[in-house]
């Protein structure tokens, strides 16, 4: 495999798997049907794989097509900020993103360092609220871009790049999860974590009452890291000092979350492509964060067991 790959089948085939059909890649990439479907065999002879699997008029991606995705779009960014990096009058501007804290503080260096290596003129206005503001903002014209959690409310198309597990987490250095009355940390009102924990609980029979409440994960982490209560949070907002409460704890295993990419109608043109070519590219390069390992059983002191009275008799009351 000597001879290099063509970017042009390349982009033809990264367009049919966003597309999902050959005719609608066709228009996308200005060409006809018939020259896309030649394309495709040719990529699939040099590489010597199946790429799609053809059922009528659908496709499917194969799993060799997978692969070879995430290389395409590599290739495609890389080239895009080699031909910027000798026009810099071609990416200028700037770019309005938005993301919850809980996610800005795993995943935005990472994007901001890819973009802003490759764009450096590209000034980025970022905002850090909850999924269902962003989306309003997104809806509403306010945000060009925004990385959100899927809740169901997103009235434009959801972009799913990566899936969460969704974990009770508490203190390492703490027990507060043996008490009899759970005190949770959690989402506000509309936060869906905090519905499916709550939910969950409910369903075990498990007693709880929720002592804080805030849409800043710096709280919530701060609420959990002390001992004080424990939380639902996505394993990329696990910290250095807590732990994920499974079945040895008598925890129930929640459902993943999943993160998508909403773009706003009228957010068009080559930053706004750029941009959510490297938040795709930053969240699937991202290894999962370190937790605390689970332990195969927890001493329990007199100075613990003694927090664990006080903490009952404090929540019964």
């Amino acid at each position: 495999m000597s001879v290099p790959l063509d970017l042009d089948q390349l982009r033809t085939f990264v367009a049919i798997v966003d597309a999902g059909s050959f005719t609608k890649a066709a228009d996308d990439v200005f060409k006809t049907q018939s020259a896309v479907s030649m394309q495709m065999r040719r990529l699939e002879d040099r590489l010597g794989v199946q790429l799609f699997e053809r059922n009528g008029r659908t496709i499917r991606i194969t799993d060799e097509g997978a692969r070879l995705l995430a290389y395409a779009r590599r290739m495609l960014t890389l080239s895009q900020e080699t031909l910027s990096a000798f026009d810099q009058e071609a990416m200028q501007g700037h770019v309005r993103i938005g993301l919850p804290d809980d996610y800005a503080e795993r995943f935005l260096p990472e994007i901001l360092a890819r973009f802003s290596r490759s764009n450096p003129l590209v000034e980025l206005q970022i905002a850090c609220e909850p999924s269902l503001n962003l989306m309003d903002h997104v809806e509403k014209g306010r945000l060009d871009v925004a990385l959100v959690s899927d809740c169901g409310h997103a009235t434009a198309p959801l972009e799913i790049v990566r899936r969460e597990p969704l974990h009770f987490v508490t203190s390492a250095a703490h027990d507060i999860h043996h008490a009899e009355i759970l005190p949770l940390a959690l989402g506000r009102q509309d936060c869906m974590w905090r519905a499916q924990g709550m939910q969950t609980l409910d369903r075990i029979g498990r007693k709880y009452k929720v002592l804080f409440t805030s849409w800043s994960a710096q709280i919530v982490a701060s609420a959990v890291l002390s001992g004080l209560a424990i939380s639902v949070l996505p394993e990329c907002a696990l910290r250095p000092g807590m732990r994920i409460l499974g079945e040895y704890d008598k925890f129930p295993t929640l459902i993943d979350t999943e993160i998508g990419i909403l773009r706003a109608r009228a957010a068009e043109g080559p930053v706004i492509t750029a941009l959510v070519e490297h938040i795709r590219d930053s969240l699937a390069n991202l290894a999962p964060p370190q937790a605390q390992p689970k332990p195969s059983q927890i001493p329990e002191t007199r100075v613990v067991r003694s927090a664990r009275i006080r903490s009952n008799s404090a929540l019964a009351s």
